[in-house]
Parts: C-alpha cells; sequence; structure tokens
C-alpha cells in the first residue's frame, strides 16, 4: 500500500513512518528541509520537502506519489514545554491552513482514506465521567487553547463529513515515551527536578496518557479499520494530584509542591489553570473493539499512593 504521511518526522511520524516500512507499505514522508530528509532516507521513505502551506505544493507532491492513504501528523511543538501555550497558535495555523491544503488535494486526487491527528485530553464530559467519541473538543476553553479547539473541531468535521474519501480522526492522548516530553531524561521530568513544577488548585483535572509506540500501533491499525473516530488514550486516566506526583516519583524527582488558583493565574496564566483543573479523560473502549487497541499500562501508575 502506497501511504503518505505528512508531518513524518515528529514525535509519531518517525516511528509511524518506520513500523509502516517494517510492514512492507511504500511511504514517503513529509517534512522540512534538513535532517529530517536524512532521518526518512534511513528507514526506507522517501522525503517531501513541500511546504504545508503551499496548496499547489502539497498538492503536487500527493499526485507525485498517488497514496492510497494520507496521514496527518501535523504539529509544531516547542522544545521546553513551558512555551506551548505560545506556540499553540503556530500549531493552530499549521492545522488550520496546512490540514485543509492535505484534505483538499487527497479529495481532489481521489486518495481512498484520509487520517488525522487530534486531541484526545480538551474533550467535554460530565463531571466524573470519561469523554468517549460522541464527545466534542471544547469551545468553552481559554485563550490559545479554545483558538485550537475551535479548528481542530472543525477540521475532524470536515474530515468525517467528506463524501469524496473515507474519514478517520485519532483523539491521541499525551504522548509519553521516547522522543516526549514525558520520560525519565524528559522536559517534564527536567521542570520536576527543577522545581519549576506544581499542581495548581485541587489538580483534578483528569489527563489521558498514551505511550507513543501505542499510538504508532493504533495508527497503523487505522490504515484497514472502519472510518470514524477513536480515542487513542491508555487505560489509566488520572487527576493531575495524582499523576504528576506518581510521575515524580517515577523519575526521582521531588513531590511537586502545590499552587493556589489565584497565583497561578498571577504567574502562569488561565490556560495552566485550565489544564490542571478542568480537563476530562477519555474512553478508549471503541478503540479496542475496533482497532483491536491493547494499550499497556501507563508506566507510572505503580507509583501512585
Amino acid at each position: 500500500m502506497k501511504i503518505f504521511v505528512a508531518g513524518a518526522t515528529g514525535a509519531v511520524g518517525l516511528p509511524l513512518v518506520r513500523a509502516l516500512r517494517t510492514l512492507g507499505h511504500e511511504v514517503t514522508g513529509m517534512t522540512r528541509r534538513g535532517p529530517g530528509v536524512d532521518r526518512l532516507r534511513e528507514v526506507g521513505a522517501s522525503a517531501s520537502t513541500a511546504d504545508a502551506f503551499d496548496r499547489q505544493a502539497v498538492h503536487d507532491a500527493i499526485a507525485g506519489t498517488a497514496p492510497d492513504v494520507v496521514i496527518d501528523q501535523l504539529t509544531y511543538l516547542p522544545a521546553d514545554p513551558a512555551d506551548i501555550i505560545k506556540a499553540m497558535p503556530k500549531d493552530t495555523q499549521l492545522h488550520k491552513e496546512g490540514g485543509a491544503n492535505l484534505l483538499a488535494a487527497a479529495e481532489e486526487l481521489g486518495v481512498a482514506r484520509y487520517i488525522m491527528q487530534s486531541r484526545g485530553f480538551f474533550l467535554e464530559a460530565p463531571s466524573e465521567q470519561l469523554a468517549d467519541e460522541t464527545a466534542q473538543l471544547r469551545d468553552d476553553a481559554p485563550g490559545p487553547i479554545g483558538e485550537s479547539t475551535r479548528v481542530i473541531r472543525a477540521y475532524e468535521e470536515e474530515v468525517l463529513g467528506s463524501t469524496a474519501l473515507q474519514g478517520i480522526v485519532l483523539r491521541y492522548g499525551f504522548f509519553y515515551g521516547p522522543g516526549t516530553w514525558y520520560r525519565p531524561d524528559g522536559a517534564i521530568a527536567d521542570q520536576l527536578r527543577n522545581g519549576k513544577a506544581a499542581i495548581i488548585g485541587d489538580g483534578a483535572a483528569v489527563w489521558s496518557f498514551v505511550h507513543i509506540d501505542d499510538a504508532v500501533a493504533a495508527t497503523v491499525a487505522a490504515i484497514t479499520a472502519e472510518p470514524g473516530t477513536y480515542n487513542v488514550v491508555d487505560d489509566d486516566p488520572l487527576p493531575v494530584s495524582e499523576w504528576m506526583p506518581a510521575f515524580a516519583r517515577w523519575v526521582y524527582a521531588p513531590e511537586p509542591p502545590r499552587m493556589s488558583v489565584p497565583d497561578a493565574l498571577a504567574v502562569a496564566g488561565e490556560e495552566a489553570v485550565f489544564y490542571h483543573t478542568r480537563l476530562t479523560g477519555a474512553s478508549n473502549a471503541r478503540a479496542k473493539a475496533k482497532l483491536g487497541f491493547k494499550p499497556r499500562r501507563l508506566l507510572w501508575a505503580d507509583s501512585v499512593r
């Protein structure tokens, strides 16, 4: 099968390309000029340096490879998670414009299936319940988060509503594992060791994580699965007040301190408060049933007290 992966050297992109090549698929990865091209070549994939914001370049890149499947893994994440809110407008623009260019080209060129990366941690759900695939991305999120959720929600609707191709939306949880922020030598562990991370308010927001390799496995399965939406998250949704101290113990960092909501609003902003007090976890039941999804247990779950 011929597969075109946009964002092919990101956190999910490169291990996904590697897995697809291992399975014998013919893969073209779209990435920026530079080291990413060599990373694709060394795993046996072809590389395209088309600019996601250039509609004609994206069209030509997909036309030149004639893929059966297009997978959108485009993302713009900073090296330092402390900069995530500042970087989010660029990420939102990438989804709004780059995603539109990819989807338009795929529809115009007769691509059979289109898979997009979405968010499994900004979903609406009743208190103390997990969000299933009928849940919507939250329009009421503050600042750049709300701008992002509204754009991605519209993008989801376009993909699922397309009559020209089969659309699949993969709502990933927070990635952890190799190449992510959440690993023993990653950026979040460094923040905890340096005393730069704290639990805000009651820390009652529930987070759903997913190991990067499990996310890749689910994405590979989506190539032939029933179209629709899937929450790609693990079995261990936990509130910040539980997962953050457990993660700190797992990476041998000090217990994170507490910060009041007023103090957090003053020094970190309402977006940080939203992450710690209002997120809801997600259910992976459909992914298990339809994708054969078998996520590993959260690696620091045994450290929860």
